[in-house]
């Protein structure tokens, strides 16, 4: 609704309190272990997020169960308005989801995310079709759409939700992860100045559990009214090509999207926010 819209829009603009500060104020008038008590208790409600099961953009379902072709990723890169554009204009993407992840609670909130206390991440889960967009070009996107060095942060927004992170639901998903983790390092590196710093992204394996993020924070960014914001940071450096970094035995996952189709749409140095919201067609 309106008034939780604007929650979230006044807490993009400004820093989020620390934790720590948090703590000192509580303390003294609840105790340390309420303070604890009562936000894990604002977060695990044990009910699933009630949310629209239609894709504002490409109309298929952004819960499962999916059809058997399709594969799935999870991907934290900023704030999840942003980062869902990115992946839902990809060709070959069925749906996208934002949710959080990486967390110590079940069905966590908005407002206990942002508290910082739950620890979970803001996150993209990613339905794909792999005949028509290969997991190496949408970790190429993720990899290029932010700046994966800086930690509890991209930009102006800084908190533990906004942390870089890759949510692998496979074996070979986590090696393909790790591996162009190295490459896109070394290239940064390469590039020095500011972008010599080593990569803070988070890699796990199993993935944690995905939890939807409330209805009115679903594609967003697509929506009439909604406010043009994303602080993701790309660097303007791309990842090195998959032949020099691939895993052994991981051939079958090479890119399907073509070196013009980054030239033209890829992430430029700079805002994320480039072009129209529909999802790209390239033949």
């Amino acid at each position: 609704n309106q008034q939780q819209q604007q929650q979230h829009r006044s807490t993009k603009a400004t820093p989020l309190m620390s934790v720590s500060r948090l703590i000192a104020i509580a303390t003294p008038i609840l105790g340390i272990r309420a303070f604890f008590s009562s936000a894990q208790t604002a977060s695990n409600s044990n009910m699933a997020m009630q949310i629209t099961n239609e894709h504002f953009v490409t109309k298929n379902p952004i819960k499962g169960p999916f059809p058997d072709h399709l594969q799935t990723a999870v991907f934290g890169n900023g704030c999840f308005w942003g980062s869902e554009r990115a992946f839902w204009r990809l060709p070959g993407v069925y749906s996208t989801a934002v949710g959080y992840c990486g967390g110590s609670v079940e069905h966590p909130t908005y407002n206990a995310v942002c508290s910082g206390m739950t620890h979970h991440n803001e996150c993209v889960h990613v339905v794909f079709d792999p005949s028509k967009i290969s997991y190496v070009d949408i970790l190429r996107q993720f990899w290029q759409s932010h700046d994966p060095t800086q930690g509890m942060g991209q930009g102006n927004d800084r908190g533990t939700q906004y942390r870089s992170g890759i949510y692998c639901s496979t074996e070979e998903q986590k090696k393909l992860a790790t591996a162009s983790k190295s490459a896109y390092e070394n290239a940064l590196k390469e590039k020095g100045g500011a972008m010599g710093s080593s990569i803070t992204t988070e890699i796990l394996y199993p993935a944690p559990e995905f939890y939807f993020a409330e209805d009115y924070h679903q594609q967003y960014l697509a929506k009439p009214g909604s406010r043009q914001y994303c602080s993701a940071q790309p660097t303007g450096v791309d990842l090195p090509a998959f032949d020099s970094w691939k895993p052994a035995g991981t051939d079958a996952h090479a890119p399907k999207l073509p070196e013009a189709y980054w030239a033209k749409y890829g992430p430029k140095q700079g805002c994320a926010l480039t072009g129209p919201v529909e999802q790209i067609v390239w033949e």
